[in-house]
């Protein structure tokens, strides 16, 4: 059974000329239009040939650009029906079917990220900004909108300006702290400085005090500065403490200030102004001691009390040196009124006053004079070491009465009176302080405890 030949293809043949014998006898072919060459093309059908062994086109080097990668086949290879061709020629490239159409609609912005911009440019709510653009990437993650650049953007832009919004209060809380500081110290003990003389607001030395008018030493005043200590840091350490310390240092610095103690008037006493518990919170260390009046209606005449290094010549320094050591001596007596009261404590206490004497006659021998108080101050010398022996005897007394026999011996050798010739000589005040009984150290045997020579 012979299979039949395939239609013949409608419309204009696009293969080529016909073959002569397929013309009519005696007429000369007719001329055809010419056809590109198209290498892609598919073979004209030979209709000798069965339908399906028609050999398929190939191109002219091998598998077409775009085509994807074929392998050699392998096995038999089953007859594939007649290729399909495009009516627009063969297409020898795949085109992408993606591409703007009408329908082809972006994805929406999301609104959180717009205000998580808005509000990082103006910074007007520090810190919203941070909140809202984390909101917006989450929705932009879970939904698929845009707008992840713009919340980014937000987030740093309101991350800045709530750096730079608490750096703003922390400046001006950090200023309105040391304001209160310099204020509480502005207000403290520690306004007056060492050789200052002020008014206080109150007229009164007694009692609490938030000011000080510094005011010159040539009028009246109410106080004198001779001295300021600072206390160490830590917890306030209480009133008591405090107190106790004032009291310690400022006596035993008005020496280094008032080196004469016989130009310091009888009726100026020592005061001094402490930090309290809520000052010290604030910074406030310091102990200023005072020179004040004993009365509290009374101011101190005009006139500095300072005399020291910075006012003295150096032959009055060195006999106020001297005489220092003396007076630290006589001013350790026991708390003891009676040497029956108290014998080893007494004769302790003569053994201090002993050395002090070796000692401040050495000071005043070694020491170069003016010929003016040369020879005073020689004789002075005489006196001390001979009430020297006294007082090593009163130190090494097996009773009471020993140690009276000689405490009073020693006792008229370093009578004030005896140092006036000398303090005359070099210039220093000549009139002896007075002293309450009360201030005697309890010799038993007078008031050798408030000599101050």
């Amino acid at each position: 059974m012979s299979i039949p030949p395939p239609p013949e293809p409608q419309g204009p043949p696009t293969q080529g000329p016909e073959s002569p014998q397929d013309q009519p006898p005696g007429q000369a072919p007719a001329p055809q239009a010419s056809t590109p060459y198209n290498p892609y093309a598919p073979p004209a059908e030979d209709p000798h040939i069965p339908y399906g062994a028609q050999p398929q086109p190939q191109p002219p080097y091998g598998t077409p650009p775009g085509t994807p990668y074929a392998p050699y086949p392998q096995g038999p290879q089953t007859p594939q029906g007649p290729p399909t061709l495009s009516p627009y020629g063969p297409q020898p490239y795949q085109t992408w079917s993606q591409g703007y159409t009408p329908y082809n609609t972006p994805a929406p912005l999301n609104g959180m990220s717009v205000a998580a911009l808005v509000l990082g440019i103006l910074c007007c709510v520090p810190g919203v900004g941070v909140v809202l653009g984390l909101i917006s990437l989450n929705q932009i993650k879970k939904r698929g909108e845009r707008g992840r650049s713009m919340a980014a953007a937000g987030m740093v832009l309101s991350a800045f300006g709530l750096m730079v919004w608490v750096l703003g209060v922390t400046g001006a809380a950090t200023g309105f702290w040391d304001e209160v500081k310099d204020s509480a110290r502005d207000n403290s003990s520690a306004s007056p400085v060492k050789g200052e003389c002020f008014d206080a607001p109150s007229g009164s030395l007694e009692g609490m005090t938030y000011d000080f008018d510094v005011v010159s030493c040539d009028g009246e005043h109410d106080g004198e500065v001779f001295a300021v200590v600072r206390m160490g840091s830590g917890a306030y350490p209480g009133d008591k403490k405090v107190t106790a310390t004032a009291d310690d240092k400022c006596y035993a610095l008005q020496d280094a200030y008032a080196m004469d103690g016989w130009a310091v008037p009888d009726d100026v006493d020592i005061y001094y102004v402490t930090p309290t518990s809520q000052s010290w919170s604030l910074g406030d260390r310091e102990i200023t001691c005072v020179f004040g009046n004993t009365d509290e209606e009374a101011s101190l005449p005009g006139g500095s009390l300072r005399n020291d290094a910075t006012t003295l010549d150096s032959d009055q320094v060195a006999y106020l040196k001297a005489a220092h050591v003396l007076n630290s001596a006589l001013d350790s007596a026991p708390d003891a009124r009676y040497v029956e009261d108290d014998l080893p404590g007494h004769r302790a206490w003569a053994g201090r006053v002993s050395a002090a004497l070796t000692r401040q006659a050495d000071l005043l021998d070694g020491h170069e004079w003016s010929a003016a108080s040369d020879k005073p101050v020689a004789a002075l010398v005489k006196d001390l070491r001979a009430a020297q022996k006294e007082w090593a005897k009163a130190a090494e007394a097996s009773d009471a009465d020993e140690f009276y026999a000689h405490y009073d011996k020693g006792a008229d050798l370093i009578d004030p009176q005896k140092s006036v010739t000398a303090r005359e000589a070099l210039g220093l005040a000549t009139t002896p302080p007075a002293y309450d009984e009360s201030d005697s150290g309890g010799d038993g045997g007078g008031d050798a405890g408030g000599m101050e020579v």
